[in-house]
């Protein structure tokens, strides 16, 4: 796969939750000896396997995952660490003739991989303390509107209730004078370690949102409710990073008796989709990548082939 000074060859395939990445990266595996590594940030956390849609033990019997189910839930884990190990297994797996395919949503973790994290000199403790005296006194909806009005293509991939992220991005703005998203679109250019193919899947939105709605309640029956109740009983607190992903911060409001199970579900479903809407959102900014539908496996296969044929 590397001859001389040949960039390493890796398949990247990407898109919003619930699209079947999963079923299309142990596929194309399966056809080019290759091996999986996840760029998902919540399947790297133990005990939460149905919340995370995980994949099975079936499929992780039939193909080698990495980065999967290896990080407690109160231990610290970031992009920057996602991208050392990543890295290590990549070399790893060209030294066993192995294609690697990184398989994933997490945007960040894959910018990460391809081009190291953005870094910047724009801190300043006395900006970031104001900000956060804004968010106490006028509540995270202000800031987050606050943000919106300098920089909406930030605001767009954020969460209205994360405020550390829309902290930082104000705080980059105020500091520097420039949108954190312009910045960011600068540091795309860094070059890239990889010769990356990338394949975005894609559904309508209609049909991407009853998969998410369906996905949302075979997970209930599947166990979620006990699996986020045997988490808390552990000991691990709610208020935990990983404790705020979608759907165990729904089902712990409701275990702790803040909503109804039908309205932890609903608003589940609701979240589950303005994620998916914020994945596309961040994806859909990279001019490199090629979008299939989930059901299109022979262009999917036959896109992979004339990427590894070809000598870049």
């Amino acid at each position: 796969m590397n001859q001389g000074t040949q960039k390493t060859k890796i398949v990247l395939i990407c898109g919003p939750t619930a699209v079947g990445k999963t079923t299309a990266g142990i596929e194309t595996a399966k056809v080019f000896n290759g091996e999986i590594i996840s760029a998902d940030s919540r399947q790297i956390y133990r005990h939460m396997n149905i919340g995370t849609a995980k994949p099975t033990a079936e499929q992780l019997s039939e193909i080698p995952h990495y980065l999967i189910d290896f990080v407690k839930p109160d231990q610290h884990f970031d992009a920057n660490q996602f991208a050392q190990m990543a890295h290590e297994i990549i070399a790893n797996l060209v030294l066993k003739n192995k294609l690697p395919i990184v398989v994933g949503g997490t945007g960040f973790y894959i910018k990460a991989l391809l081009h190291g994290l953005f870094r910047d000199n724009h801190s300043d403790h006395a900006v970031r303390q104001k900000l956060r005296q804004q968010a106490d006194t006028h509540g995270k909806q202000f800031l987050f509107d606050k943000l919106r009005s300098v920089d909406p293509e930030t605001a767009n991939r954020l969460h209205p209730n994360d405020t550390f992220r829309v902290i930082r991005a104000l705080e980059v703005y105020e500091t520097s004078g420039e949108p954190l998203s312009s910045l960011h679109h600068k540091h795309r250019f860094t070059q890239s370690p990889y010769h990356a193919l990338k394949i975005g899947l894609y559904l309508d939105r209609q049909t991407l949102y009853k998969h998410i709605d369906q996905r949302v309640d075979i997970m209930i029956s599947e166990g979620l409710i006990e699996e986020v109740r045997a988490i808390l009983d552990r000991g691990y607190s709610p208020e935990l990073k990983a404790m705020k992903a979608i759907g165990y911060n729904h089902l712990a409001a409701y275990l702790f008796g803040n909503c109804s199970l039908e309205e932890a579900v609903r608003t589940l479903k609701r979240d589950t989709r303005r994620y998916a809407k914020r994945q596309m959102t961040w994806f859909r900014a990279d001019p490199e990548i090629n979008w299939i539908r989930p059901t299109e496996k022979k262009t999917l296969i036959k896109l992979v082939r004339q990427f590894l044929n070809t000598k870049k």
